[in-house]
């Protein structure tokens, strides 16, 4: 018999392009052919207004079956009044991290009980939150092996660690960030019984924050999908692209996108003429205002996308808030160079562990430089692009990975899957 396992994750389709989502979807449609994978999640599909747009109900997506619950009515100013209350909580607990005391008080402390309730209520108040499902997994979680929760920002996760947590492998792309303080997480951990992590980096942040909570984990990652790209002359006429280009590839708005128009437009004033543009692909939620030599795309196509990133001279992540980042694996993938945000743990680990391949920065000037040296350095970029193809072979290609999830599965359900 196949054992029967459940991905949980806020939303899931193929017209899904989130990280965390379409983490789930890889996965799961890899698992799918040598066991029974249903994918449990909601009807939302924008994750800013919430809502069920979806239909409820049973469906397959890429031979997957998924399970879609409706969500709760939303409402915004509960929501905050709840998010209100809970938050002295939440800032304490990044207060202690910051001073290094919230690791040894997790060794007496393990679940936090002040504010738990709040947050809890909180939780009860976002925007993915359903009961349909939370009484769906209580009540049918015997007829599952595992639960392979994603994204510990969400209450789904929450949700699942306390009707589940025996059963439950948690992927929590964590990073540093207010959400992974709050008190419910420290309950929703000390539940879990096998949690599976990007990167070590993202791994040790959690054992620091939740110490003795985090019981067993691995390392167990993701690889990525590798379309075809589309005709480059005809994407490149559709967009109106340059020969040469800068690309980011992500949400548009402040959280991922960070200072990154104030410090290209600073790299402008100071090459002028020889500055390249920037080309912006992604879902705008919040667009800056319009700065020179910044093009925005919008939506594109996976094989239209595939094609503007194997022409770019170089690929900017600005993002403090990465467990992994699939589009930086992507452009190694590519040979094509990229710049990371050094504030980012995650992000500075891929430069240390590349060796090379990958270069940070961490302010205006240095943002600059290294703008500057990638697109003139010749043997710079050569360099770059093979240490980076290297690294991605090495970390991140299937052969990898699924044996890792197999093994995880296996510690879970006492049960060899025969991988």
């Amino acid at each position: 018999m196949k054992k029967r396992i459940a991905f949980v994750t806020v939303r899931y389709g193929l017209d899904i392009n989130g990280g965390a989502e379409f983490h789930c979807r890889m996965l799961a449609e890899r698992l799918a052919g040598d066991c029974q994978v249903e994918v449990l999640t909601t009807c939302v599909k924008d994750y800013t207004k919430g809502g069920n747009e979806y239909p409820p109900g049973t469906g397959i997506v890429n031979g997957v079956t998924v399970r879609r619950f409706r969500t709760e009515p939303f409402d915004r100013s509960a929501s905050d009044y709840w998010a209100r209350k809970a938050k002295p909580a939440r800032r304490l607990r990044m207060f202690l991290y910051n001073i290094g005391l919230l690791h040894p008080l997790s060794y007496i402390i393990r679940t936090w009980r002040w504010k738990l309730d709040e947050d809890i209520e909180y939780q009860k108040h976002s925007i993915f939150y359903s009961e349909e499902m939370v009484k769906y997994i209580a009540s049918s979680k015997d007829s599952y092996d595992a639960f392979i929760a994603i994204t510990s920002d969400f209450a789904p996760f929450y949700f699942t660690a306390m009707e589940a947590g025996e059963k439950t492998i948690a992927i929590p792309t964590m990073h540093y960030a207010k959400v992974s303080f709050r008190a419910s997480l420290s309950q929703a951990f000390s539940r879990i019984r096998y949690v599976g992590f990007n990167t070590t980096a993202e791994q040790k942040l959690a054992r620091r924050i939740f110490g003795p909570g985090v019981r067993h984990s691995s390392i167990i990652s993701v690889g990525i999908e590798v379309p075809q790209p589309a005709d480059w002359e005809q994407t490149r006429r559709v967009f109106s692209l340059p020969d040469r280009y800068i690309l980011y590839i992500g949400r548009v708005d402040r959280c991922k996108t960070g200072d990154m128009i104030e410090y290209y437009t600073a790299y402008r004033k100071k090459y002028g003429d020889r500055a390249l543009p920037l080309v912006v692909i992604g879902n705008i939620f919040r667009k800056e205002e319009d700065a020179e030599g910044v093009m925005y795309t919008g939506f594109v196509s996976d094989a239209q996308k595939r094609a503007i990133l194997q022409h770019a001279e170089l690929l900017l992540n600005p993002s403090k808030y990465e467990s992994l980042s699939l589009v930086l694996l992507e452009a190694l993938n590519d040979r094509v160079p990229v710049l990371v945000n050094g504030h980012c743990n995650v992000l500075r680990e891929h430069c240390r562990k590349s060796g090379g391949a990958i270069l940070y920065y961490t302010g205006k000037h240095s943002f600059i430089k290294g703008l500057g040296r990638i697109v003139s350095d010749q043997a710079l970029r050569a360099s770059m692009q093979e240490r980076g193809k290297e690294y991605m072979e090495k970390n991140y290609s299937w052969d990898l990975i699924m044996p890792r999830l197999y093994k995880a599965i296996d510690e879970v359900t006492g049960e060899t899957t025969g991988k």
